[in-house]
């Protein structure tokens, strides 16, 4: 988000002439400050203001510094560990990776931020070590949404503040456009991305190879995000408009118009992802968050930049139906694109915090004032903003990766309210940020803001925006070097000079097909906001606006960090948290007891627990017993909605099997993931001890194999790094429970131990008893048996099967292949662990305290499995979760081994009639073709 043009009460609500600076700056007119200055708080002192800018330099310094001793030249710095994240050297986290390009990213993403802050001297050698150091040409896919804010807007924004203290002749006199040139190249390698008939980007580019050959490793996706597509305009035009090379902004607008020719032209909203090559929506709802978000901030600030009115007028377009549809104050909740009124889901993530910064820049402050409340009022009861929290203000994912966007709307409220509030604000945030995330290698990420747990990771981001803002928020005009006022922010916060709107202009293009309509004039009036409507001669404005939502959310500490803190400052043991509870720990059973918390256990293994306040032992622990259970409800629906992993499958490709038998397995929540890397195969082998709870003691059988492993008497993450330690390439757990299958029960899928388990890099499945015995027969009866492990099940290998005689008749007459199920899943720790080994059910509500006759139930919860770390914004009312996986389209359907009562000849199989199975797939088809079109 950005401030830029002048401040006065009477900027004219006249649209000047496209191209002309003044559009530039009359768009972007803010309220003045002093005049307007509310008395809801009191007025900050200079003397603590620069305190604060103070405080905000050294923590600059702390994380800066730390990743330039320990990281650099690594993309990011690990601050638990003290060390660089280098790409393919640290088990993947996914798409969180493809930010990574070996491009000293957190450098390149905090060259303006150094000058922000008046640190011109290691600015000047930091664009040395650029230049010195970054390579561009490494063969690694990156993300180019990614790529582009961060990367290329670091190198621009670098640029464009290397010349201003050039042009001010006391630094970068020995300058030459280098960081400019480096841009240049990089911008070229992106450029293959957008080779499709729409004119979308692929969303991955390989910066070495591009796109489609076979060293790119890309080039096969269909869909992308619709802020992945539409946050290009800004790096790419700023890119032609300094070397006057006009492609990269063509490009930029292309993708662009394509995106609002899609738009849903009864509601003027887009989708969330949108497929590359045919423009169909793939996900349809539709919000201000993740996903979107900076695809309508770039319309906006296009039309700043770029003085193009259409831009203007498609941000307007989408602003009215944002606001009739979406914004529901102070919440701001994502709807369906066909049926606006229908929400699509019920939580809110954390990246929508821009929007009220952006509100600000469009001049509607009122919707601003109050959702950026609502916001704050969350983080006063989590300390962070969490990545997803509910319409009711709970947890919905807890991690915080240190975003930066509320302290970006705290910032641009400031600068149009002159509120002291929004000071004390800042405050707070600084304090926070000390105090929970603060490490002595830099900043950490919370993994949990309900328990304080921290995550190793500090994204460039941070740097890039978060001290900016916050410097910005409490600095006087004379402690900036440079007129902030002269230039634009791009989504991750770099300068762009408003002066690129006259410089090498191409033609301007207007959108001559398409019409704007049911447009409120009044958007147009907001365009400039005027200090006497926003303002109406009444200086508590702003604290008239928030006094209501002060109780929106419980002003409640959270529990989990400020009463642990209390307890131990007391002596007092804090009280159980449901992701610290253990069945098989007896102390643990007592405070439930407590609590008047029961634990029952069911006949399959399964436990339940039912809560009796009039059983607590007091009034306190009743409370206390009453959290732990909506702990666990929480834990328990969030791992079935979020958590679930498709089935695995473990594929016995030795003689006399040759690919045949194909066994269902539950997949692990650490380890290798299966579905994004080459299957792992090799020969089993028992493990000794067979639990795999000690050290192996015959370490030599299971190197380089597969180990075998029964479940039980440990953790699965300590199995797991005990077998890893004896060289074991895999894992394979087999239940302890006799009898059990994959037949009646639900997927089982393994979670970690609570704990970092990112040391733990080889594949990990799970299977039930009868499908382990298949193994153990066979291994039995052949003694080498090779399995493949895989995502799904692969192609049987013709030389080997050739090799093979002929079965006996009667034997293949006994043999199946079915398709794998779509079975609910359950989560589990390890037998440690009795509370994490069944399906957790949808419980009841909880009963209050004070409902001594009422029991609150709640089904056999996997607690204890860590949150999801790369959060995905799937709807919670798709009818299907199955029936496609991710973004690529339909999943094929797997085949699994039935295996026969006997269990001689269990793993004997033979092939469903093809006309069998493709008629299923149809009819599998046609019915999520039937739920889609019923959704929409």
């Amino acid at each position: 988000m950005s401030a830029a043009g002048g401040r006065g009460g009477g900027c004219p609500r006249l649209r000047p002439a496209p191209g002309s600076l003044a559009a530039a700056a009359a768009a972007l007119c803010l309220v003045a400050a002093a005049s307007v200055c509310t008395a809801g708080a009191a007025p900050m002192s200079r003397e603590e203001k620069q305190r604060l800018g103070n405080q905000v330099l050294e923590m600059f310094d702390h994380a800066y510094g730390n990743y330039m001793e320990h990281a650099y030249p690594a993309d990011e710095l690990m601050p638990l560990t003290c060390r660089g994240r280098v790409r393919g050297q640290e088990p993947s986290r996914g798409d969180v990776d493809d930010a990574l390009g070996k491009f000293s990213l957190t450098l390149i993403d905090s060259l303006d931020t150094l000058v922000v802050l008046n640190k011109t001297k290691e600015f000047e050698d930091a664009v040395r070590k650029v230049l010195r150091d970054v390579n561009l040409d490494n063969d690694v896919v990156v993300s180019v949404f990614e790529t582009n804010i961060r990367v290329l807007g670091g190198l621009l924004g670098g640029h464009s503040l290397a010349i201003m203290l050039r042009e001010k002749g006391e630094h970068m006199q020995w300058y030459s456009d280098e960081l400019l040139q480096m841009a240049k190249q990089l911008g070229y390698k992106l450029l293959p991305a957008f080779n499709t008939t729409s004119g979308l980007p692929y969303p991955r580019i390989n910066l070495k190879f591009g796109i489609r050959k076979p060293e790119a490793r890309t080039g096969t996706e269909t869909d992308t995000c619709t802020a992945c597509a539409g946050t290009l305009i800004l790096e790419f035009a700023a890119l032609s408009r300094f070397t006057g090379a006009t492609i990269f902004e063509e490009y930029a607008r292309k993708a662009l118009d394509f995106l609002w020719e899609k738009r849903q032209r009864s509601s003027n909203l887009v989708g969330v992802t949108i497929n590359i090559h045919t423009g169909d929506w793939v996900r349809k709802d539709s919000g201000v968050g993740a996903g979107i978000d900076s695809y309508y901030e770039y319309l906006l600030k296009a039309y700043v930049l770029l003085g193009d009115d259409s831009f203007l007028e498609r941000f307007n377009t989408h602003y009215d139906a944002i606001m009739r549809y979406i914004s529901q104050p102070p919440l701001l909740l994502d709807v369906h694109i066909h049926k606006p009124m229908l929400n699509a889901r019920t939580w809110m993530d954390a990246l929508l915090a821009f929007f009220p910064g952006l509100q600000v820049l469009k001049g509607d402050i009122r919707p601003a004032i109050e959702t950026h409340e609502m916001l704050y009022q969350v983080i006063k009861k989590h300390n962070f903003l969490p990545e997803a929290f509910t319409t009711d203000f709970r947890v919905h994912w807890a991690q915080h990766p240190l975003r930066p966007e509320f302290a970006e709307s705290t910032y641009f409220l400031y600068k149009a309210t002159g509120d002291p509030y929004y000071l004390e604000v800042g405050k707070t945030l600084i304090e926070n940020l000390n105090k929970y995330a603060r490490v002595p290698c830099g900043f950490a990420a919370m993994k949990d803001v309900r328990t304080g747990s921290h995550e190793d990771r500090m994204d460039s981001f941070f740097l890039a925006e978060m001290f900016k803002y916050l410097y910005l928020l409490f600095a006087e005009k004379e402690d900036i070097i440079f007129d902030i006022e002269d230039y634009i922010f791009t989504t991750e916060a770099h300068l762009l000079p408003l002066w690129l709107s006259t410089t090498n202009r191409s033609a301007s293009r207007k959108n001559g097909t398409s019409e704007y309509t049911e447009l409120d004039d009044s958007n147009f009036d907001w365009t400039c906001p005027n200090a006497q409507l926003l303002f109406p001669n009444d200086p508590l404005y702003a604290q008239s606006i928030r006094e209501p939502l002060k109780n929106v959310v419980d002003k409640s500490c959270p529990r989990g960090i400020i009463r642990v803190e209390e307890s131990f400052r007391s002596g007092a043991k804090p009280p159980l948290r449901a992701r610290d509870f253990m069945a098989t720990n007896p102390e643990h059973l007592e405070i439930l007891k407590k609590m008047g918390v029961s634990l029952i256990h069911l006949k399959d293994g399964r436990v339940q627990l039912v809560q009796h306040a009039i059983q607590a032992a007091s009034s306190v622990d009743a409370e206390d017993g009453l959290r732990f259970m909506q702990e666990m409800i929480e834990l328990s629906s969030q791992q079935q909605k979020e958590q679930q992993l498709p089935p695995r499958a473990v594929q016995i490709v030795s003689h006399p099997f040759f690919g045949r038998v194909v066994l269902t397995a539950g997949p692990a929540q650490f380890g290798l993931d299966l579905s994004k890397h080459k299957e792992t195969r090799g020969f089993v082998a028992s493990s000794k001890p067979y639990n795999g709870c000690s050290e192996l003691t015959n370490p030599e059988a299971v190197m380089g194999k597969i180990a075998l492993i029964q479940r039980g008497q440990c953790m699965f993450a300590e199995k797991a790094r005990n077998i890893q330690n004896a060289g074991a390439i895999g894992g394979i757990v087999i239940d302890d429970n006799e009898g059990s299958s994959s037949d009646t029960a639900p997927l089982f899928q393994m979670a970690g131990d609570g704990k970092d388990t990112d040391d733990i890099t080889i594949p990990m499945l799970f299977l039930f008893s009868k499908e382990g015995s298949i193994i153990l027969d066979a291994l039995r009866e052949y003694e080498e048996v090779e399995v493949l492990l895989s995502d799904k099940a692969r192609d049987r290998d013709p030389e080997l099967e050739s090799e093979e005689q002929p079965a006996p008749e009667n034997e293949a007459q006994n043999q199946s292949a079915e398709p794998l199920a779509a079975v609910p899943q359950t989560v589990g720790l390890g037998d440690g662990d009795p509370a994490g080994e069944s399906p957790a059910p949808s419980p009841p509500e909880p009963s209050s305290p004070a409902d001594t006759h009422h029991a609150t139930r709640v089904g056999p919860s996997e607690q204890t499995s860590r949150p999801t770390e790369t959060p995905e914004t799937a709807p919670l009312d798709q009818e299907c979760p199955d029936a496609t996986d991710g973004d690529r389209g339909p999943r094929e359907e797997q085949p699994e081994t039935e295996v026969d009562g006997s269990g001689s000849s269990g793993w004997a199989t033979k092939a469903t009639p093809i006309d069998s199975i493709l008629a299923d797939w149809n009819e599998d088809i046609e019915a999520f073709e039937m739920m889609e079109k019923d959704e929409l």
